[in-house]
């Protein structure tokens, strides 16, 4: 049922719940995590509905339309508005060239949280190959740990829930400068991706924790941006390694205390090697 801390915030809301343990149920309330439809829309043409915690609209669009590939750069989208509906959400970006449904570019398909490629028509939209991500700066392996420690202190939402994402910005001594939640691990990262674009951020500056998987699309999101090296609490698929291999991209995952499993390109981890492989 979360923790006690009850204080109200965007993205939360209580239900009545009856709790059982150990004998009779009692009556009670539970904290729950937000998740609405959010309809993402270029020009007023619609392009993709996806399931999402309402906060950080703003970056949501921003890191969306980025590692979507939908604008080039942070510069090219000129304002975004979030417009509040009884169904949900809409969020009108105003860019340089408007999606056309006519073209057959456009998604007009619902997104669920957990869902990062939803929507996506062809197999040649999915299967993309990213430009090589620069060299960044040379991290200390232990602060893959202290990042991955500090960040369960950075989850109000989650705190509360217990049923968000989350995705984060660190230093290279493992210090969290930004956090972004969601429902969905994507959306927990366009969000993060979105926030380091706005603010100009460097992404040769550090490197992202994420609190889930490390899936294909979430690597391609970060190349995309230039993320030279992406953590995982969880498991990365083989596709989401032999993407990193190919795209200069460190990942790591199963990041624990006193532990973690390096998939691809260890020069970002001072005195860091991947395993020889078994022939």
């Amino acid at each position: 049922m979360g923790s006690d801390d009850t204080r109200v915030r965007p993205g939360q809301a209580h239900r009545a719940v009856t709790v059982h343990g150990g004998g009779d149920g009692q009556s009670g309330e539970d904290w729950l995590a937000e998740e609405v439809p959010v309809e993402l829309r270029y020009n007023g043409e619609a392009f993709a509905v996806m399931m999402a915690t309402p906060v950080d609209l703003e970056d949501f669009a921003y890191g969306f339309s980025l590692s979507e590939g939908r604008v080039a750069h942070p510069g090219d989208i000129h304002g975004v508005t979030v417009h509040a509906q009884l169904e949900g959400y809409i969020v009108e970006i105003a860019a340089p060239a408007a999606v056309s449904p006519e073209a057959g570019d456009a998604r007009l398909l619902p997104g669920r949280s957990g869902c990062g490629l939803c929507g996506s028509r062809r197999l040649e939209e999915v299967l993309q190959p990213v430009e090589p991500v620069p060299e960044g700066p040379t991290v200390d392996p232990g602060a893959l740990e202290r990042a991955q420690a500090a960040l369960a202190e950075r989850q109000p939402l989650n705190a509360v829930t217990g049923a968000m994402h989350a995705a984060a910005w660190a230093s290279p001594a493992g210090g969290i400068l930004q956090v972004r939640e969601d429902v969905g691990r994507h959306n927990a990262l366009d969000k993060l991706l979105g926030a380091l674009a706005r603010e100009g951020i460097d992404p040769r500056t550090g490197f992202v924790m994420i609190t889930s998987r490390a899936s294909y699309e979430m690597v391609s999101k970060a190349a995309r941006l230039g993320i030279g090296m992406l953590a995982a609490i969880s498991a990365p698929t083989a596709l989401a390694v032999d993407l990193a291999r190919a795209g200069n991209l460190t990942l790591a995952g199963f990041v624990r205390p006193g532990r973690y499993v390096l998939y691809s390109h260890p020069q970002r981890l001072a005195k860091a090697r991947i395993a020889d492989r078994p022939s």
